[in-house]
């Protein structure tokens, strides 16, 4: 890996504990600006963006150089749906995260290429896609079955309400 490795290393455990520093993470209000999520492997939390509106989903984080590593964009759809997406006119690599209704990881696409065309399936009952820069989920370990946590997500459905 040589010392760029060791250096991602130390930012992903640099990051790690910043999301774990705030004692009551899993209690602080929710807020549309911020996503949480949570599973066997801990906690984590990004400050993200919202697209719920076609034209928003449809730009979604092309054209753009960098994202803070905290950083995220939140797609939500009004019901589960088949959802397909590219990326096509995004420069930087992203994990895209799957979840249904509740909020509920079903499937993550780690690293998807910058520029492609291809189509990348989510599932057939997804409603939110959380998008983070690429590498993220595995380096804080996220897998299907965390859960995700945000005002978007009715509270009488939500896996883990607000």
């Amino acid at each position: 890996m040589g010392n760029g490795g060791k250096a991602l290393r130390l930012s992903v455990a640099g990051l790690w504990l910043g999301y774990l520093a705030a004692p009551a993470a899993a209690e602080t209000a929710c807020r549309d600006d911020q996503i949480s999520l949570r599973g066997d492997w801990g906690e984590a939390r990004f400050t993200v963006e919202v697209a719920d509106e076609p034209a928003e989903r449809a730009q979604g984080l092309m054209h753009r150089e960098s994202m803070a590593r905290s950083a995220g964009m939140l797609f939500v759809y009004d019901s589960a749906r088949p959802v397909r997406f590219w990326m096509k006119n995004t420069l930087i690599p992203l994990d895209m995260i799957f979840a249904d209704e509740t909020g509920t990881v079903r499937r993550i696409h780690r690293m998807a290429e910058p520029e492609s065309e291809d189509m990348i399936f989510g599932g057939n009952e997804i409603q939110y896609i959380l998008e983070i820069n690429g590498g993220m989920a595995d380096a804080l370990k996220i897998d299907e079955g965390s859960e995700l946590r945000h005002p978007a997500i009715p509270s009488g459905e939500a896996a883990w309400p607000c």
